[in-house]
């Protein structure tokens, strides 16, 4: 329950007032400095959040309708760029990978706080991104992932410049390309090696929920082709034949046995080949994923894997009669590290600290996004859910439950000006 809604009409003002004191100047190590104890006004941020969530959501269903499959992120990406410059952020730009980045600017540089949402989806070109909505649910591919987090961040700038919110520090808002699939993370590693310096906290805002991930799971993907001379089923009977190698190999995998703590997990996600019903194949491939919170467990499992598909082409061969070896070929798709932010770390306590103020018991998770490359290079980041909930991610039946949602966007905005330090805002505001 919100705190707002605790007790008489004077005992809530009393309460979210103490609330506020506590959440600026309790028991808190103050990197920014100089927090400021105007809480009327943080009050007033507060309700604006909620004010504007059904424009928040509209804003979100906009930005779902814009196509962006998996290395065709551009038409949101121009759209997003634009919103950014009418929120009127400054050096608003387009790096080499296609990341868009926008910023604002505080008293200095420092700290130097990355707000971040990714561009991309799993769906590929063609798919209909229409949206539908039924009361409190909206349907479409991507509403959730990452269109919501997309329109927070959008209105996390918004607030800041409705009330000319002055900061210690310096906010880059950026939005990711490549966070999904075969992407590879490839918009937030330019990010990291190009775009950006200094950077001392990073938070993606993906996907649905109050959930926090501060713990990256690391994933290793990889495609694996077996080829040969290929033939009649009939006549050449006795080829070594490819797409017999690949079932032993997915055979092998299906029967690997793995903890589960730490959570540890592999799948065949896709597979294609063969020419038709009477022919032996010449090549076939498949895509495997594995991941695990922990690096040792991560390796283990990959050897396992390398082990596997490799004896899988030695059996194959030995059974051939006739024809000339089979040969495997193995490129790694995918390589996301794993890491976990420190329990005492100011970035965490301070979204543990927007939560008790709001009132909220968010969800601890680890997951496999944005934040897992800067958490990698030590730099403190972590994942915040966008709000509200939802149902079928990356599904074409993905919906969106608006429930209080436009909690997502307070505690984000709270962690956020206490990270860079609210120094006040201009009077009149």
């Amino acid at each position: 329950m919100s705190l707002l809604l605790c007790g008489s009409e004077r005992g809530k003002k009393i309460f979210f007032l103490f609330a506020i004191l506590i959440f600026f100047t309790g028991v808190v190590n103050i990197r920014a400095g100089e927090l400021t104890t105007d809480k009327a006004f943080v009050a007033k941020v507060i309700d604006y959040v909620r004010e504007i969530e059904n424009e928040t959501i509209e804003e979100q269903i906009k930005i779902s309708e814009i196509p962006a499959p998996p290395f065709g992120e551009e038409a949101r990406a121009a759209y997003i760029r634009q919103r950014f410059v009418m929120l009127g952020l400054k050096n608003v730009r387009t790096d080499a990978e296609g990341n868009v980045i926008g910023e604002y600017e505080g008293k200095g540089e420092k700290p130097h706080l990355v707000l971040s949402a990714h561009l991309d989806t799993v769906f590929p070109k063609g798919t209909d991104v229409t949206v539908s909505r039924e009361g409190n649910v909206l349907k479409g591919p991507g509403i959730s992932d990452d269109s919501r987090g997309l329109a927070v961040i959008l209105a996390v700038a918004r607030v800041l410049q409705k009330f000319s919110v002055q900061t210690s520090g310096s906010i880059s808002f950026v939005a990711t390309v490549g966070e999904e699939g075969l992407g590879n993370l490839r918009g937030v590693r330019e990010l990291f090696s190009q775009t950006l310096k200094n950077v001392d906290y990073f938070i993606s805002v993906d996907d649905v929920g109050l959930k926090t991930i501060a713990t990256a799971v690391g994933s290793h993907r990889y495609k694996v082709t077996y080829r040969g001379t290929g033939g009649h089923s009939y006549s050449d009977f006795g080829l070594a034949n490819p797409m017999h190698a690949l079932g032993r190999a997915m055979a092998k995998i299906a029967d690997f046995q793995v903890p589960e703590k730490p959570k540890t997990t592999f799948s065949i996600g896709r597979v294609s080949g063969g020419t038709s019903v009477n022919s032996i194949a010449h090549t076939v491939w498949m895509e495997v994923d594995m991941r695990s919170q922990d690096v040792l467990e991560l390796k283990k499992l990959d050897a396992a894997f390398q082990k596997a598909v490799r004896e899988a082409l030695k059996e194959e061969n030995e059974r051939r009669t006739t024809g000339d070896s089979l040969r495997l070929e193995i490129v790694s798709i995918g390589l996301r590290p794993t890491g976990t932010l420190a329990a005492d770390a100011p970035l965490l306590q301070a979204v543990r600290r927007a939560d008790r103020f709001l009132g909220i018991e968010a969800e601890a998770l680890a997951g496999s996004t944005d934040a897992n490359i800067p958490i990698s290079m030590g730099i403190e980041a972590l994942t915040m859910g966008g709000g509200g909930d939802g149902q079928n991610k990356h599904s074409l039946e993905e919906t969106f439950i608006t429930d209080n949602s436009h909690q997502g966007t307070q505690r984000v905005l709270l962690t956020v000006l206490e990270l860079v330090g609210f120094l006040g805002h201009k009077p009149g505001r």
